[in-house]
């Protein structure tokens, strides 16, 4: 009898074509901030968190990947585009996307890497002013809004 494995994190692009489940707690959670990660992820940093080959599965849709150089591959929703993850061709584990997790908060960033290409007023980010989502919508315009994401579970 085959035993069978429950997911310990679940997660997905933001449409839901690509969902995946993880078998063991991500490690090496981090902030890349190189260059190639800032134009991946179309952000200041790329946040990730690795996990053995073997401790992935794809359980809805496949991610498209791109050669992001003759070592690195990055996988991407090819529906919607979101980033997933990133690996080294060579390597057993891969680096999945702490943002596409269904329960990000779960895995908190330790280290920070590509230190040469962080913007330098990174450290400031946490002095802005913050407000709500809903706080920056007029009623009416709450009222209009119909979102296409798909929501943070396996369905």
């Amino acid at each position: 009898m085959t035993e069978r494995r429950e997911p310990l994190h679940t997660g997905g692009c933001q449409c839901g074509a690509v969902r995946f489940a993880l078998y063991a707690e991500p490690f090496d959670p981090h902030l890349c901030h190189c260059r190639m990660c800032q134009k991946a992820f179309g952000s200041l940093f790329a946040p990730l968190a690795s996990v053995a080959l073997g401790d992935i599965a794809w359980t809805r849709g496949a991610p498209s990947v791109f050669a992001s150089s003759n070592l690195a591959e990055r996988g991407f929703c090819p529906k919607c585009g979101t980033p997933l993850c990133f690996r080294y061709t060579a390597s057993d584990r891969i680096a999945i996307a702490i943002g596409s997790l269904d329960a990000p908060a779960r895995v908190r960033p330790a280290n920070n890497y590509g230190a040469e290409a962080m913007v330098p007023w990174f450290d400031d980010l946490h002095t802005l002013p913050a407000s709500r989502t809903e706080n920056d919508m007029s009623p009416a315009w709450q009222a209009k809004l119909a979102g296409h994401q798909h929501p943070d579970r396996d369905d």
